[in-house]
């Protein structure tokens, strides 16, 4: 399977991508947490687009996700998160690293208060995020900690992956550089295997947007940066994904092949004790499956996203990749499910869009400048001359 336009422009890798991680986000949302079987069962068959709350409208008081209204195409934090990113490059017009997330992003998590979807109202983003993206407010802001070593300490999951998108984006068709930035903004945030999938689905988020990319070329760039664990779990999901072409049959499989690299355990509400600790043998569950899925679609939009929400487990992250995934890679994302997701989140989904493709205009034409006079000043030194 081809994309729609496979010539397509930056701005519309950019489009695809950012409007793509926030709909599977939304559409992963109302079931996060449950088993395949568990998600069967309560919609009396797969989820094929955007669905309500599990709890209905109990969905304030009931547990395990009360106060949240997930589901009815509300985005969650790995959207907000993305966002608040988004601003941050804005803010800054160049590259970012571990201090650009300390003196920007965090004080934005703190002071500005702006619509929050799965809260219905308007509040600080801070509010609503997860203990371990609070961990950025607790380290930076009130421990004073070097904002490159912040993330050691915090529990070791997808939380710094989930909203890395921009980084690769910035970087497009430079999986390379995407992964150096990303692991370094990541520093802030995370440590061992979170950090390290951080820089590898910022990698990913690069080589999709590449000009003729296929999910082939995106997995062998993932491969030649990944480190460890994380390595060895994208290599055994994606071998395994190769095999089918439909998420019905995959889901299983593909759990089976992360399981050996996933601390969680079998049961996501109840994780092992070892759970979410640092190792050099571990991965994230998210990021081997989204780029599986993506695989075994084919870059289908449709089918990767279906197919990581279905999953179940962290599934609005890992649709979130999926989708950024398959957004970058020039495959349309259905019109129907951004322009709900759209209107039920109060989001503008394509402003954040075109805000980051100025920006990344801008940090090329610096880089350029920045290679044109590294070139320059190597060849007065007596390297060779680079031709105009």
């Amino acid at each position: 399977m081809t994309p729609k336009n496979p010539e397509s422009s930056l701005e519309d890798r950019i489009a695809g991508a950012l409007v793509g991680a926030a709909v599977g986000d939304a559409l992963g949302g109302p079931v996060e947490g449950y088993s395949p079987d568990q998600i069967l069962e309560r919609h009396a068959g797969r989820v094929h687009g955007i669905v309500g709350p599990w709890n209905g409208d109990a969905w304030r008081t009931a547990r395990p996700i009360a106060p949240y209204h997930k589901g009815d195409g509300h985005v969650t934090d790995d959207t907000l998160m993305t966002h608040a990113l988004i601003r941050v490059y804005d803010r800054v017009g160049d590259h970012l690293d571990a201090y650009a997330i300390a003196d920007h992003l965090v004080p934005d998590l703190m002071t500005n208060p702006r619509w929050i979807p799965e809260l219905e109202a308007e509040a600080l983003p801070l509010h609503r995020i997860f203990l371990a993206e609070k961990w950025l407010v607790t380290r930076l802001h009130y421990g004073h900690v070097d904002p490159r070593e912040a993330g050691v300490g915090n529990i070791v999951n997808c939380g710094a992956a989930m909203y890395m998108a921009p980084a690769g984006l910035v970087n497009a068709a430079d999986p390379r550089a995407a992964y150096a930035e990303a692991l370094d903004i990541a520093g802030a945030h995370q440590s061992s295997y979170g950090r390290e999938a951080a820089g590898v689905f910022a990698a990913a988020v690069a080589a999709a947007a590449a000009p003729g990319a296929t999910p082939d070329s995106v997995v062998t760039a993932c491969l030649s940066l990944a480190k460890d664990g994380t390595r060895t779990a994208i290599e055994q999901v994606c071998e395994v994904a190769a095999r089918h072409t439909d998420f019905e049959s995959a889901l299983r499989p593909l759990r089976q092949a992360v399981a050996p690299y996933d601390t969680v355990g079998p049961d996501y509400r109840a994780p092992s004790l070892g759970a979410r600790r640092p190792s050099r043998l571990h991965a994230i569950e998210e990021l081997p499956v989204a780029l599986g899925m993506v695989v075994m679609a084919g870059g289908d939009y449709r089918q990767a996203v279906l197919g990581a929400v279905n999953y179940g487990r962290d599934c609005d992250s890992i649709a979130t990749m999926a989708g950024a995934l398959s957004g970058a890679l020039g495959f349309p994302v259905p019109d129907d499910w951004a322009k709900t997701v759209s209107e039920a989140s109060r989001l503008d989904l394509w402003e954040p869009a075109k805000t980051l493709t100025a920006v990344t205009r801008e940090i090329f034409e610096k880089d350029v400048a920045r290679r044109r006079a590294h070139e320059a000043a190597f060849a007065e030194l007596g390297g060779p001359r680079c031709s105009d």
